[in-house]
C-alpha cells in the first residue's frame, strides 16, 4: 500500500483526534492541518480529508482547500454534533464531494459525533423556538455529543482504514481483469 496524506480542520480537537487515529492505522502517512496542507498531493495513494460541519457542509477552511484536491483517491471523514446516520450528516458528505477538484475518486466516508464548540453551545442555548438548533431535542443531542469522539469512534476510524485498504486491493484486481478482457477483445479483432 502507498502513502496516505491525512488532512484535517479542527477547532475543538474532535477532528484532529480522528485524523491522528487514521494516520496511525494507515502506517505510512503524513498528517497536516488544513492550513499547512500541500497543494501537490501526487505523492500519495490516498488523501484522507477531515473536517467539522458548519451549515451542513465542511467548515470554511476545508471548503477552500477541497477544490485544490484533484486526481486523488479520497476518504472523507467528519465530526459533528448530530447522529452519524442523520440526514444532516449524510448530505454533508455529498456537499464535500461537490467541492473536490476534478478527477477524484471517493473511496469511502466516516462520520462521528464530536463535542460542540462551547461558544457555539452558548449561542444555541438562546435559540428561539423556530431555530432548528434550539429546544429539548437539541439539548439531548448536545449531551450525546459531549462525550465524543470516544474510544469506539477511534476504533471505528481505524477500521475504516483497513476497509479502504481492502477496497483498493479489490479495485485494482477488478481493473486488471477489465484491462485483460479489453486487451483480449482487441487482440481477437
Amino acid at each position: 500500500m502507498g502513502k496516505w496524506a491525512v488532512i484535517y480542520s479542527s477547532v475543538t480537537g474532535n477532528t484532529k483526534k480522528i485524523a491522528e487515529a487514521i494516520a496511525e492505522q494507515a502506517g505510512d502517512a503524513d498528517i497536516f492541518r488544513v492550513q499547512d496542507a500541500p497543494e501537490d498531493l501526487s505523492g500519495y495513494e490516498v488523501v484522507a480529508i477531515g473536517y467539522w460541519l458548519r451549515l451542513g457542509q465542511p467548515d470554511p477552511l476545508m471548503l477552500k482547500y477541497l477544490s485544490k484536491v484533484h486526481d486523488a483517491q479520497v476518504v472523507l471523514f467528519q465530526t459533528h454534533g448530530t447522529a452519524p446516520t442523520s440526514e444532516h450528516a449524510i448530505t454533508s458528505f455529498a456537499r464535500a464531494g461537490y467541492f473536490l477538484g476534478p478527477d477524484c475518486t471517493i473511496l469511502g466516508t466516516f462520520g462521528c459525533r464530536g463535542k460542540i464548540n462551547p461558544a457555539m453551545l452558548k449561542k444555541r442555548q438562546n435559540a428561539g423556538p423556530d431555530d432548528p438548533h434550539g429546544g429539548p431535542k437539541s439539548v439531548e443531542r448536545w449531551k450525546l455529543a459531549a462525550s465524543h469522539p470516544d474510544a469506539q469512534d477511534v476504533a471505528d476510524a481505524k477500521d475504516l482504514v483497513e476497509r479502504m485498504k481492502h477496497k483498493m486491493v479489490m479495485r485494482q484486481r477488478f481493473l486488471a481483469k477489465k484491462a485483460a478482457k479489453l486487451a483480449a477483445l482487441q487482440k481477437n479483432k
